[in-house]
């Protein structure tokens, strides 16, 4: 397999280049928020798991503790108007519909104290130990009327135990109205099935009967205010009309009833004068009318002189027929006859005689006429006399009414007070005898199955609790861990570059995944490898250490791949082993410590001696040696900077593993001697503020930082983020085109 080689000059790029590609790398990106939660689940799944089952145990056994219970349920139906056996007039509501504020009351009186206290007395429940140890509760003697000496207890026990009787039936006991209903399940549940159902009954009974007693006490108190009340009414109402009839009496009004005005909207008074007047004023007027008719014919005169009364007399009207036809005889005759004929002479005596009759006729009717004009002037001047006479009295009977009117209003008044009052009266007393608008349609019985402990019921609420506390416990570890758990993480909280991420394997494996150049592993620090050469302008920096927070963070195997890695593209490589407190590459590549760096820094000279060979491609190695008495103190010295600078000249990159920075000095020495340093931290393992730590106190000694790798990332984190999923398949397609 060729091996890839990097020309420095093709990779360099301006130093303002690096800036902006660690900003705007992919690791930068946050994971979906889901995705978050869902391998923070899967981080802590075991510890999930063991509260879930924790939970379910525990339901589980207080499930199987637990003293069954046997509820019994009594149905019944409130109305919502009572319901009368004797109808009367305005007793019914007019509102049809259901009134929520009524059923709530209802709701809240089958739950109110006064209630279970009517049933604790009704059952003697206070007297009933079987009913105390039906609920578990213990009673401080056998017998609930005799202490341990066999005296009777004091009435403050006897109180103390009726009020937990009580509060015992309050307890267990529940109201469940039936939704879209006027029905409404009363239950109670005790370790006794038969007392069960004997409470429920009578719990039930005692609402009836309570509801009976409030609607009886309410009705008697109403009845005897209205009694007082009817009694003074009547005495006032009989005061106010005697003194209305005796000023009427005194007065002379004689009332006739009420008329509404034209306009409909005011009530007049009708009295006998008022109504004489209105009758004398009719007959006046129709007086008048006659007088202007009789006048009027008295006067009037037909165009022959004859009224016109006269043209339609029966009698007038006979004669002139007779005068017409002996008119037409005669002039027949003076056709052919001269006046003096015999039978002409005859018909104009006729004419003569019929004009004399008609003429006595019109005569007579029109001296009746003008005595029917005077007859109706005479009837006309008595009535408009009679008129003014009432007139006159009417006016005083006026100025009478306005006191009468007062007398009238007041007699109205106490009249609509009391028959108010009277018909409310009436409506109680029928009320009183009404039916109870309560009834029961089911009675409770005696159940035959336990309705507690519910082992599903139980089980599926000790599960919502044991994830409810799962996680509480979750989100609590979760604050306290702070170590980096994804690659997206480094560049937001560290703020450095992300080099690349590695997964998490055992040492053993680790060592032959190096090996293996097509392994995940090498895969992995080949695209870390691959970002280091952007970290500076001549590609991958010449001389680096590699350093950690803490012990056990992957440090040594990340010197020993990133040196193998660089092997492997042609290049000579040094692996400097600067851990020598804790050396470990020595042990990696199978060579021995007998001597190293410490040697060097010692005083050795030749340091060209201590150098190994490896069986891995272009790799050497310098061991740590042999333990030295201090080794900060070596450090301190130049011999380090000059050892790097002669290694420089034979090597093309030199790797050195160093110390970690917790609580030693040995990095920040080590970082003079080098271009700059590669830190790695342990996904979930150093807390953020170490790590933060850790590299500030590297900046303090103006150390340069290319970037992070983050070791040991589970495989489950490795599929978001900027991580080995993505990183070194990219290493990958670089190796291949280098190839």
């Amino acid at each position: 397999m060729l091996q890839p080689s990097f020309n420095t000059n093709t990779l360099s790029r301006p130093e303002s280049d690096a800036a902006p590609y660690s900003d705007h790398a992919p690791q930068g990106l946050a994971p979906p928020i889901l995705l978050q939660y869902w391998h923070v689940v899967l981080r802590w799944r075991w510890v999930i798991l063991g509260i879930i089952l924790s939970s379910l145990a525990l339901g589980l056994v207080a499930t199987l503790l637990m003293t069954p219970k046997y509820t019994a349920t009594s149905r019944i139906e409130i109305s919502r108007e009572q319901k009368n056996f004797t109808k009367v007039e305005g007793l019914e509501s007019r509102e049809t519909g259901r009134d929520l504020e009524f059923y709530q009351t209802q709701y809240a009186l089958l739950s109110a104290r006064s209630l279970a206290e009517r049933v604790s007395r009704a059952l003697r429940l206070a007297s009933n130990d079987g009913f105390f140890r039906a609920h578990g509760t213990k009673t401080d003697e056998d017998s609930l009327f005799f202490d341990n000496q066999g005296k009777p207890l004091t009435a403050d026990q006897r109180n103390k135990r009726e009020k937990l009787a009580v509060q015992l039936l309050l307890r267990n006991s529940s109201i469940s109205p039936i939704r879209g209903s006027s029905l409404i399940d009363i239950s109670y549940a005790s370790a006794s099935p038969a007392l069960s159902s004997q409470i429920a009954n009578a719990w039930t009974q005692q609402f009836i009967e309570s509801s009976m007693d409030r609607r009886f006490s309410s009705t008697a108190d109403a009845r005897k205010f209205l009694e007082g009340r009817l009694a003074d009414l009547r005495a006032r109402l009989e005061i106010s009309e005697r003194e209305l009839v005796t000023y009427a009496s005194a007065k002379g009004i004689v009332a006739l009833g009420k008329s509404k005005s034209q306009d409909g909207k005011t009530e007049i008074e009708r009295t006998l004068v008022s109504s004489d007047l209105e009758a004398l004023n009719d007959a006046l007027a129709k007086a008048t009318a006659d007088r202007f008719s009789a006048e009027s014919r008295a006067r009037q005169r037909s165009t022959s002189g004859a009224t016109s009364e006269a043209l339609t007399n029966l009698t007038i009207s006979s004669l002139r027929q007779k005068r017409a036809e002996a008119a037409s005889e005669y002039a027949k005759f003076m056709v052919q006859f001269e006046p003096g004929y015999p039978p002409a002479l005859a018909l104009a005596e006729q004419l003569r005689v019929l004009d004399l009759s008609i003429a006595r006729e019109e005569a007579r009717v029109q001296n009746s006429r003008s005595a029917e004009y005077s007859e109706a002037l005479q009837r006309e001047r008595g009535l408009r006399q009679n008129v003014e006479a009432l007139k006159a009295r009417m006016d005083l009977q006026q100025r009478d009414s306005i006191q009468y009117n007062i007398y009238q209003r007041e007699a109205d008044t106490n009249r609509e007070l009391y028959d108010g009052l009277l018909q409310r009266y009436k409506e109680i007393g029928v009320a009183g005898i009404g039916a109870n608008n309560i009834a029961i349609v089911d009675a409770a019985k005696i159940p035959e199955n336990p309705s507690s402990p519910n082992l599903p019921l139980n089980m599926a609420l000790a599960l919502l609790a044991g994830l409810g506390i799962a996680g509480l416990v979750t989100f609590g570890l979760e604050q306290i861990d702070e170590g980096l758990r994804d690659p997206g993480q480094v560049n937001r909280l560290l703020q450095i570059p992300l080099l690349g991420s590695v997964p998490d394997v055992e040492e053993e494996d680790a060592l032959a995944s190096l090996n293996d150049a097509k392994s995940s592993l090498s895969e992995a620090y080949l695209s870390i490898r691959s970002n280091l050469a952007f970290s500076t302008d001549h590609g991958v920096p010449r001389a680096f250490m590699v350093t950690s927070t803490r012990p056990a963070e992957g440090k040594s195997t990340t010197s020993l791949a990133m040196a193998t890695v660089l092997g492997r593209t042609g290049k000579s490589v040094l692996i400097v082993d600067a851990d020598m407190r804790s050396p470990s590459i020595h042990v990696f590549l199978g060579s021995d410590n007998a001597q190293g760096l410490s040697n060097f820094l010692a005083g050795e000279n030749d340091w060209r001696k201590l150098v190994k060979q490896t069986e891995n491609k272009g790799l050497s190695l310098l061991p740590a040696g042999p333990t030295p008495p201090s080794a900060a103190e070596l450090l301190s010295s130049d011999r380090m900077l000059l050892l790097v600078r002669q290694m420089q000249e034979h090597f093309d990159h030199i790797v050195i593993d160093s110390p970690p920075i917790l609580g030693l000095a040995d990095a920040p020495l080590l970082s003079r001697a080098v271009e700059g340093c590669v830190f790695v931290v342990e996904a979930e393992g150093v807390a953020v503020r170490g790590v933060k730590a850790s590299l500030d106190r590297l900046r303090s000694v103006h150390a340069h930082i290319f970037g992070a790798v983050l070791t040991k990332l589970k495989h489950r984190q490795a599929g978001y983020g900027y991580g080995y999923g993505y990183g070194y398949g990219y290493g990958a397609r670089s190796q291949d085109s280098s190839e």
